[in-house]
């Protein structure tokens, strides 16, 4: 039971050494039996060509499985606690009480406070807060379709698109449907007296999830007040943009909404895939809606004082929110446009 050395060296490594002994019985080579005794580095591995083979046999099979542990037990676990819930201050409003159909009727179902909307090849649908508000808390919990769902965004935002058209503001989240085996998209994007034509700068950062939004409800929401605008998935911060000046932050009465509808010219992978109706109907879920903050219209009766995100009720966010929020964009965030080389940044100067 003898072998020829042979040695592994692993660069950069801190070496940790533990040693085995093992037994030599008599043989014609050797007449007296020899206890040896050697040791291991994970750095340096001095070993006989049995003991290497045991190494190969039973645990070359679980390397990738070790790696893959290694390598994604950080994000797996999910983003580390923020530390406060800002949805816990603002009471839930049934869907009557803070919303109306705003199109497609016929393809939306509200059933014990829980909102079903839908698209097919007929039409999508589409809802509105009753009134306007000038800051607010806006959240509701959403559950998407799996499958295929390319070219297809459901949605919940603020815009004033009816009240200024052609020259509105808007708050966007969206999720771009996908294709099966690939992740949903979470779109977050921020227009200011912008429109569909030409005049349009959008302010895209776009997010993958670190959990499976068509296996449940999950929270999503905007703090809009007079200095920023954070965007929160389960209470956990994802983004923050800051008012740095009037010109690139929208200042002007919004409505809340929400709706499904055929975005296949860009929505999934730039167009690649469209919605495909022989999959149809595709599905939108919404409950626990929350609406908590300044109205325009004189609708609110006491004083107003526009939202916080942060447990001071301060403008910005504490550092346990901080930490939390870095660790979504180390992980998840997929774009930035910010960081975009396509893009003209003289139009973007808050970047």
């Amino acid at each position: 039971m003898w072998g020829p050395q042979i040695t592994l060296f692993i660069p950069n490594c801190k070496a940790i050494l533990f040693s085995y002994a093992y037994y030599y019985p008599p043989s014609i080579l050797s007449p007296t039996p020899v206890f040896k005794t050697e040791s291991l580095c994970l750095c340096c591995i001095a070993f006989s060509f049995p003991l290497l083979f045991f190494f190969f046999l039973f645990m070359a099979p679980l390397l990738p499985l070790i790696f893959f542990l290694m390598f994604s037990s950080n994000s797996a676990q999910g983003p580390p606690p923020p530390g406060y819930n800002p949805s816990s201050k603002i009471s839930t409003v049934g869907f009557d009480q803070g919303f109306r159909n705003l199109w497609g009727l016929e393809h939306q179902n509200l059933d014990q406070g829980a909102l079903t909307i839908w698209l097919d090849s007929s039409s999508g649908s589409g809802f509105k807060s009753l009134h306007p508000y000038r800051s607010g808390y806006f959240g509701a919990a959403v559950k998407l379709q799996p499958g295929y769902t390319a070219g297809v965004i459901t949605s919940f935002y603020l815009s004033n698109n009816e009240e200024h058209p052609g020259n509105h503001d808007e708050i966007d989240i969206e999720f771009l449907g996908t294709t099966p085996g690939k992740p949903y998209t979470l779109q977050t994007n921020v227009y200011i007296r912008g429109s569909g034509d030409a005049n349009i700068i959008g302010r895209e950062k776009k997010f993958h999830l670190w959990f499976d939004p068509t296996q449940d409800f999950h929270n999503y929401a905007i703090v809009w007040n007079p200095t920023e605008i954070i965007f929160l998935v389960d209470d956990v911060p994802i983004r923050r943009y800051q008012r740095k000046s009037d010109a690139t932050f929208p200042l002007r009465p919004m409505w809340a909404y929400g709706s499904i509808w055929d975005a296949s010219t860009w929505a999934t992978e730039d167009g690649k895939y469209k919605a495909d109706y022989s999959y149809q109907p595709f599905v939108g879920r919404y409950n626990n809606f929350k609406l908590g903050g300044c109205t325009a219209d004189g609708s609110t009766t006491t004083s107003c004082q526009p939202p916080s995100a942060s447990p001071s009720g301060a403008t910005g966010l504490s550092q346990q929110q901080y930490s939390a929020m870095e660790w979504v964009q180390r992980n998840y965030l997929v774009y930035d446009y910010c960081r975009d080389p396509k893009r003209d940044h003289t139009q973007t100067p808050e970047c």
